[in-house]
């Protein structure tokens, strides 16, 4: 039952999806209100409100994803009208359904589809990613950026009072053990067939990545939007946004993480990438 409301709400989100002369997408303001279940319009200005000043604070241009317009309202009997409205961009969106009343299952499942389909954009938009072609040179590039952001993460986590190096790994389990349906490195080595001194992420192929890398990002993000304080909360967050992505590709039909392929090690791939060390001409003698 929860999997066909999920799929209701993100076909909602996609009903009302529209494209301007210039091919870009967006979502009108008083329509995604209605989504969301806001039963007057003047309740939603103040979640906008709030989206906008986030989009400020992360070093957005406001006018780059909040555009005033006239929407085009249908009424019955086929009668229509334009509204002053606002044109969202789908990070616009994303920060709406981060500010909007997370009581509402439609916000939460909001939260879900915008978080992921907005990182998913990011990715896409990566120049140098779309330039990979094969599977090593992916899982390399994602390899790097789970390296960066797990240093931004334990950054996060410590500001949440994650400090000492036994709380982080239990911090760790939490995202592993709601990504991964209950199990945590302990657990998924185990499942992956890896041996204890083997990292778990130098053996994912890039989809395995991406997934846990979207958990890294998000879960950061969380963390700081929302000034989580204690190491229970920070646990719980990580927990909560690992099941999250572990939905979303329940939705999308995707392969669960802890049933894709192990990868042989990234170490070796690494290596061959590594510039060979030119050789010194031998003296004659």
């Amino acid at each position: 039952m929860d999997n066909e409301l999920s799929k209701k709400h993100i076909t909602l989100f996609d009903s009302i999806k529209e494209i301007d002369e210039n091919g870009n997408e967006f979502w009108g303001a008083r329509k995604l209100s209605k989504v969301l279940e806001y039963s007057e319009f003047r309740h939603f200005i103040p979640v906008i409100e709030r989206a906008k000043e986030a989009c400020e604070n992360s070093g957005h241009a406001i006018l780059d994803h909040f555009e005033e317009y006239l929407e085009e309202i249908k009424h019955g009997k086929g009668a229509k009208q334009d509204y002053e409205s606002v044109k969202l961009s789908r990070y616009a969106c994303y920060l709406i359904v981060q500010n909007a009343d997370p009581s509402k299952e439609v916000v939460a499942q909001g939260q879900t589809y915008f978080a992921v389909q907005t990182r998913l954009q990011e990715i896409r938009q990566m120049d140098e990613y779309n330039r990979l072609k094969s599977e090593e040179e992916k899982r390399l590039f994602l390899r790097d950026e789970m390296k960066r952001h797990n240093i931004q993460l334990a950054d996060a986590a410590k500001g949440a009072g994650v400090i000492e190096p036994l709380d982080y790994a239990i911090f760790q389990n939490h995202g592993y053990m709601g990504l991964y349906g209950g199990l945590d490195a302990k657990g998924i080595h185990k499942n992956k067939g890896l041996k204890k001194s083997q990292n778990i992420l130098d053996h994912m192929g890039s989809t395995e990545l991406a997934a846990n890398l979207f958990r890294a990002t998000q879960t950061e993000e969380k963390l700081r939007r929302d000034n989580i304080k204690g190491k229970q909360k920070a646990n719980q967050t990580h927990f909560e946004i690992g099941k999250k992505v572990r939905k979303t590709i329940e939705e999308i039909g995707g392969t669960m993480p802890e049933n894709l392929p192990v990868a042989d090690s990234i170490k070796k791939l690494e290596k061959t990438k590594e510039p060979k060390p030119l050789k010194t001409p031998k003296k004659k003698k």
